[in-house]
């Protein structure tokens, strides 16, 4: 697929992406944004200091101030940017891909993301083009340390009513430099740390939590600790997955059921956006709360926008990211940890005991299929399930029955937007329903990725 993504720019180190490339995707995006001031920050990776130093070149060739705030995760360079008289700016990251992987998530003025449809796809022209050199004025270069700003604003958003003790797996991301100063704010919070230092070659485990066995590290540390629950962190901090205190993971969508409560209780009627794969059980629990329910695509562009369009106060997506309003309507995964934590400390009720009213449905989770042809596999299910309710809002959505009938059920299957796959997500009324309706689709769709 290339390095230059739907969302982001990311690949292997040097193979795909080296210092030559990387200044000229700094020059292309300076001048793509007409760019007068521009900041970047890094993660941890071993490569990031030698790419950083290119991309900083090529914008000063190309006319634009740059500010440099170092060693950042990326929620913390979105806010760096959103804070920031800049028009716009850079996070050199590849998330939580392995560390031979780098890359760029990039945005406008006020951290409005860049995506291929306005703006990546530009800039993969610019660079096949010949590097066009130095401006007659190059640009100056600046530091500026925003760490102690970035805790305040994150703490900013507690509110923790009673004692409470966290379990957290920064699985030696960007978490593991902006979290310290965070948590020595944070008064009733004890925490209970693993794998708590940057090191950008991840040698305990792969910074993906939405990887069940990746989970299991926070899970024995819940046990350990008796901690009131346990949280896991992506490579650059802007996801997180959770676990309640027995250690039993809480899906993304409940998540994102469970804090609607949360925002709705202070902000009456406001509108809530979820991706579309997350269980119907968000919508409902939006609704019953007297919020806006907004189904959405996939992907952090678009929630993004759907936001700022429709005033959302808060938003969330299956893969682990939590947006929120007041944080220049960009995602953070400490920022849902402290989100949770504030709704834990309202009372004494624990977050199995919150979040059992919320496990109504059945689901499958993502399943993965490498399929050569997606577009046709797609035609092929919209043929075989025309019986269903269909919509085509981010690939295709099929329902039978309605919601609270025994045999009700609905499925969605997409194409990746970062991978050369097809995504499918699944839920039923009863487990049984479930089973086999994904035999199902496995059938048609061929044997799963592992």
């Amino acid at each position: 697929m290339g390095i230059f993504k739907a969302y982001d720019i990311r690949g292997l180190v040097p193979s795909e992406l080296d210092a030559d490339l990387a200044r000229r995707i700094g020059h292309a995006f300076a001048s793509f944004l007409g760019a007068k001031r521009l900041l970047i920050g890094r993660d941890g990776r071993t490569h990031s200091p030698e790419l950083a130093a290119a991309v900083i070149e090529g914008m000063l060739d190309a006319g634009a101030d740059v500010v440099d705030i170092g060693l950042a995760s990326t929620p913390m360079t979105y806010f760096a940017i959103g804070s920031q008289d800049v028009d716009g700016g850079l996070c050199l990251t590849a998330s939580h891909n392995p560390g031979q992987y780098n890359g760029m998530k990039l945005c406008s003025r006020g951290a409005k993301p860049i995506s291929r449809a306005n703006g990546i796809a530009d800039l993969e022209q610019r660079c096949a083009e010949a590097y066009p050199g130095p401006v007659a004025k190059r640009g100056s270069y600046a530091e500026l340390d925003l760490l102690d700003e970035y805790h305040d604003h994150v703490v900013g958003f507690a509110d923790i009513a009673r004692p409470l003790t966290v379990a957290m797996d920064t699985a030696n991301g960007m978490a593991a430099h902006t979290l310290p100063g965070i948590l020595a704010k944070l008064e009733g919070v004890t925490a209970h740390t693993i794998f708590f230092e940057v090191d950008g070659t991840f040698p305990n485990h792969e910074a993906n939590p939405l990887k069940e066995e990746n989970l299991d590290y926070v899970r024995a540390l819940v046990a350990e600790t008796s901690a009131d629950v346990g949280v896991s962190f992506d490579g650059d901090a802007d996801r997180c997955c959770f676990v309640d205190e027995t250690g039993q993971t809480v899906p993304a969508d409940l998540m994102t059921a469970l804090l609607s409560r949360e925002f709705l209780a202070k902000h009456p009627g406001a509108p809530i956006v979820y991706d579309l794969r997350s269980s119907w059980v968000v919508k409902e629990t939006i609704a019953e709360c007297g919020g806006v329910p907004i189904r959405d695509r996939v992907g952090h562009s678009f929630i993004k926008a759907t936001m700022r369009e429709r005033g959302a106060v808060f938003a969330g997506e299956l893969s682990g990211h939590f947006y929120f309003k007041d944080n220049f309507v960009c995602d953070s995964g400490v920022i849902a940890m402290i989100s949770t934590l504030n709704l834990l400390g309202r009372d004494s009720t624990t977050l199995s005991e919150r979040v059992a009213d919320l496990r109504r449905y059945h689901a499958t989770g993502e399943i993965n299929f490498r399929v050569e042809d997606k577009a046709a596999a797609i035609a092929a299910l919209k043929e075989r399930f025309s019986a269903g309710r269909q919509d085509e809002l981010d690939g295709i959505t099929v329902e039978f029955g309605n919601l609270g009938d025994p045999s009700w059920w609905w499925f969605n299957v997409r194409m990746s937007n970062t991978e050369p796959l097809l995504r499918l997500n699944l839920e039923a009324s009863t487990a049984a329903i479930r089973d086999e309706r994904r035999a199902e689709l496995v059938g048609l769709l061929g044997d799963p990725e592992d």
